[in-house]
């Protein structure tokens, strides 16, 4: 039985147009500025369809897992389906094993398509005659053996659905409607399966998209409909969701100076939204502009007076990790992980290995026998004039150390050695009640040493249930005696000092509290090299970063921060030398297009996450600078520390 829908008087004009639209059987686009309460309409038109038409099925995609369990919630019916984009396209290939193995072979064939190369010679179209498993999707790429990954399933979709019309009559005989939310966020190879592909099939059905152009802040995505959407036949109908439900007065009006479209949002008109006040006027807010010339950001904390320590009402948001890295102190751990100078320099000679392949010039010649010190040498010989690299970091005694631990191995060992901070610092939480996503890319050491700081967590805050369920030792409390034995070994692991990660892992593992597994022996044979840079950093460092992924301080990345809103928002405009984004030429209106707009949308995404209070801090700005700060915010809201 679907639940009676009640519907706010403001929801009321965009439902019964989009449900026009799909009476019409005509694609629909709800375009809704931040704060709108697009993933409310999207659930009423979910419910709306389900009672309409009983059935048909639903499915609805969305960006991420805690998304599709927040639809799942409050649509609780057998006709919808609430998945990822990867996994939905994926569940609707993988039974078409023939048509898996031709299309990987024609894609790793095809010289214009970079990202599936099965080898570098041509593909024999019955290379995966002796596949025992089939095509495979993992959280992990192996393409000799089939096995495709997040990254490959976008192309490999969209040339499926172009080649095999068949695929598209299915699907549609599947899903009377499709619902893809965010979907500025969307790869324009989705869209084009849904939009284009999907004309090659006479069946019918509806795809509705739900979404903000403005918000459009990552480079993947399609960021917006405009080659689609019209009033013609065929075209996707675009349905306007004007009114802000989340920010008060003052930021609502500084959202809509930010904005480059025709697109402006006005207040609600319900009474009982969150930005009303008591008597159902809509409330004023606070915004603020500051700004120093000593980048002393507690300074700064200590002005406003908010209570950083509670990462549910206040955030204080940064454009990347890096820069939050050394205030929430786990510095050393990420200039490993992202900042490592001798892997820098291996990658740079694979960039140039690979850019002589496509441009047919003469190949630096590497044999078996070769040392990395040795392939350097070739590398910086026939590059003399351009790359002194090696001399650079041997002239810094730290980084000469540790390109002396890698000179003598085999260039076709360290060739695969890769670090990524996303095997640090993936799966992020906004707070303590964040759910975990599926597929983590953190590597086995983070994650064995996530596995000995939770049980120290737990145990520090009196959850002993919970403590006595994750320690390893837990087989062996059968006894007051044993219980007595484990509170001993957990208190003499809590204290933790000064000891370093490697001396941490030891002890866990004596004292039965977290033991070493072969997943963690094996990845240590395997990356000895990152191992022996991080074994000697201290176990604080982790627990800082612990703190952080667990969503327990105030920071987070603006990228992150999308979806999310608090209270009281701090924004630091700091583009970390990362040259996507200029947060001066933002104020400027000036410099590079793509960055410019790029930055003007990871802005407009940080301001509206404010449902109260709004601050805006700049380091040593220009006089332009504050002039335009002045006109976007208000003079008497520009204050010098």
């Amino acid at each position: 039985m679907v639940e009676r829908i009640k519907i706010n008087p403001q929801e009321v004009d965009e439902l019964q147009e989009i449900l026009k639209h799909i009476e019409n059987g005509d694609n629909f686009l709800l375009s809704g500025g931040a704060g709108s309460g697009k993933t409310y309409t999207l659930v009423q038109v979910i419910k709306k369809v389900i009672e309409k038409y009983p059935t048909s099925k639903v499915a609805c995609m969305t960006y991420t897992n805690a998304a599709v369990k927040e639809i799942e919630e409050r649509v609780n019916h057998k006709s919808l389906n609430v998945t990822t984009i990867h996994d939905f396209l994926w569940d609707n290939i993988k039974h078409f094993q023939k048509e898996l193995k031709k299309s990987l072979i024609d894609l790793s064939n095809d010289t214009n398509v970079k990202r599936i190369k099965i080898s570098d010679t041509e593909v024999p179209t019955d290379y995966f005659k002796n596949l025992k498993k089939g095509i495979q999707y993992k959280e992990y790429l192996r393409l000799t053996e089939g096995i495709i990954s997040h990254d490959e399933i976008l192309i490999l979709a969209n040339h499926m659905f172009k080649t095999y019309p068949k695929l598209s009559d299915i699907l549609k005989d599947k899903f009377k409607f499709i619902f893809v939310d965010e979907y500025q966020d969307t790869s324009k190879l989705v869209v084009e399966i849904f939009l284009d592909h999907f004309k090659l099939s006479k069946k019918n059905n509806i795809i509705g998209f739900f979404g903000d152009a403005m918000q459009s802040i990552y480079d993947d995505g399609i960021g917006n409909l405009d080659n689609y959407k019209g009033n013609e036949e065929g075209k996707v109908k675009e349905v306007k969701k004007e009114q802000n439900r989340r920010n008060p007065k003052l930021i609502i009006d500084l959202a809509n100076r930010l904005r480059t479209d025709d697109f402006a949002q006005t207040a609600s008109d319900d009474s009982n939204a969150p930005n009303m006040d008591g008597d159902g006027n809509l409330k004023m807010g606070e915004v603020k502009f500051l700004y120093s010339y000593d980048n002393d950001i507690e300074k700064v904390k200590k002005h406003l007076g908010w209570d950083f320590g509670n990462s549910k009402k206040t955030k204080e948001l940064n454009l990347t990790h890096n820069l939050i890295a050394d205030k929430a102190g786990f510095k050393a751990l990420m200039d490993v992980y992202d900042s490592d100078p001798v892997i820098a320099l291996k990658s740079d000679i694979l960039k140039k290995i690979k850019e002589n392949k496509e441009k047919n010039r003469p190949e630096i010649e590497i044999n078996e026998t070769d040392t990395f010190e040795s392939v350097v040498n070739k590398f910086q010989l026939k590059n003399r004039q351009r790359e002194l690299k090696k001399d650079i970091l041997l002239a810094d005694s730290e980084k000469a150390s540790l390109f002396n631990e890698l000179k003598d191995k085999p260039f076709s060992e360290v060739r695969n050695i890769y670090l990524s901070k996303e095997a640090l610092i993936d799966d992020k939480k906004q707070d303590e009640d964040d759910e975990n996503k599926k597929g983590s890319k953190r590597d086995e050491l983070i994650k064995h040493l996530f596995k000995i700081q939770l049980n120290i967590s737990l145990y520090q805050n009196k959850k002993y249930n919970e403590f006595l369920r994750a320690t390893d030792y837990r087989f062996q409390v059968t006894s007051i005696a044993n219980k007595i034995a484990l509170k001993e070994k957990i208190e003499s692991l809590v204290n933790t000092d000064n000891k370093t990660i490697e001396e941490v892992i030891n002890e866990a593992n004596e004292k039965e509290i977290c033991l070493i597994d072969d997943k963690l022996n094996s990845f240590i044979d395997k990356n000895d090299y990152l191992y022996n840079r991080i074994k000697d950093i201290k176990f604080s460092e982790f627990q800082n970063l612990f703190e952080y992924l667990e969503g327990k301080t105030p920071f987070s990345t603006q990228h992150k921060t999308k979806g999310a809103e608090f209270e009281n928002v701090l924004v630091i405009l700091d583009n970390g030398n990362w040259n996507k984004y200029n947060f001066q030429n933002l104020f400027l209106d000036s410099g590079n297009a793509s960055v410019l707009e790029r930055t003007r949308k990871i802005f407009y995404v940080c301001c509206t996450r404010a449902k109260e209070k709004l601050t805006i801090y700049y380091n040593s700005p220009s006089a332009t600078v504050i002039d335009k700060a002045k006109d976007w915010f208000g003079e008497e809201n520009i204050i010098s520390l």
